[in-house]
């Protein structure tokens, strides 16, 4: 495993110390809207939906935005017709914040996947006291034992699930551990190399009631639409949007090219 994950896994097991303590007692507002349905929204027949995400900074990319306006970039999104807004909400070494989720969840209609390093239970019963919608799992760094429960805790709380694969292991164990919703990462969190050719590698080996989405590595919406063969239903695009000077343009860019518009 990369060290830097390695590292990013043992801060995760550390906050998850205190969210333990931080959530003891704690209720759901009452003013956070409902669930919303994360899966239909991005596997609508005959398109390429749009998992439009806010990212501040990465490890691999470092800084992509300074300013942390949350609110303004999710109205982008929302104008541009993205299906879904995902959250990046690990705060040591991805500028997160977790309660970005709610602010969200009361100015747009959109559902909010939340995306960080979740390994423990506790951290879906926080994704909801925010108003997840939907939580994202990384098959690589859990056991299936992990998986599993991690999938039940979340199905038991009404969250939908996309578990990220990034090879044939990683498929095999969201299968095993009923999966429906998969993410094929193109990106080898063990090297950080981004090879769109596992999309296509792996697309073809996920059983047809699955939900396809392809992550990583879309610098343009002719990207995108070299995916149309590949029967994706969705792609999660982060940091060619967050990088742009006109974030606005290039949502409707991809937006559109999953519809197979001219761009």
């Amino acid at each position: 495993m990369n060290p830097l994950l390695e590292q990013i896994m043992e801060t995760t097991k550390e906050e998850i110390k205190g969210i333990k303590r931080s959530i003891r007692g704690k209720n759901r507002p009452e003013d956070l809207p409902v669930i919303r349905d994360f899966t239909t929204a991005v596997s609508r027949p005959g398109q390429i939906r749009l998992i439009a995400e806010i990212k501040y900074a990465s490890p691999s990319a470092g800084v992509l935005s300074e300013k942390k306006d949350a609110l303004k970039i999710a109205a982008a999104y929302e104008t541009a017709g993205a299906a879904a807004v995902s959250l990046v909400t690990e705060k040591h070494f991805f500028n997160g914040d977790i309660r970005e989720i709610s602010l969200l969840k009361q100015r747009m209609r959109l559902p909010v996947l939340r995306k960080d390093f979740i390994m423990d239970p506790v951290q879906l019963e926080e994704s909801f006291l925010y108003g997840a919608d939907a939580v994202l799992f990384i098959a690589r760094i859990l056991s299936p034992v992990q998986l599993r429960e991690l999938i039940c805790a979340a199905d038991g709380l009404g969250l939908h699930v996309l578990v990220e694969i990034h090879d044939e292991t990683d498929l095999e164990k969201a299968l095993a551990c009923g999966a429906t919703l998969i993410g094929i990462n193109n990106r080898d969190l063990s090297t950080f190399h981004v090879d769109p050719g596992v999309t296509a590698r792996l697309a073809p080996r996920i059983p047809s009631p699955c939900v396809r989405v392809s992550e990583s590595g879309f610098r343009s919406a002719q990207d995108i639409q070299r995916l149309i063969p590949q029967d994706i239903q969705a792609v999660l695009v982060g940091t060619a949007l967050m990088k742009s000077t006109d974030i606005l343009a290039a949502a409707r860019s991809f937006v559109e090219a999953g519809r197979g518009l001219p761009w």
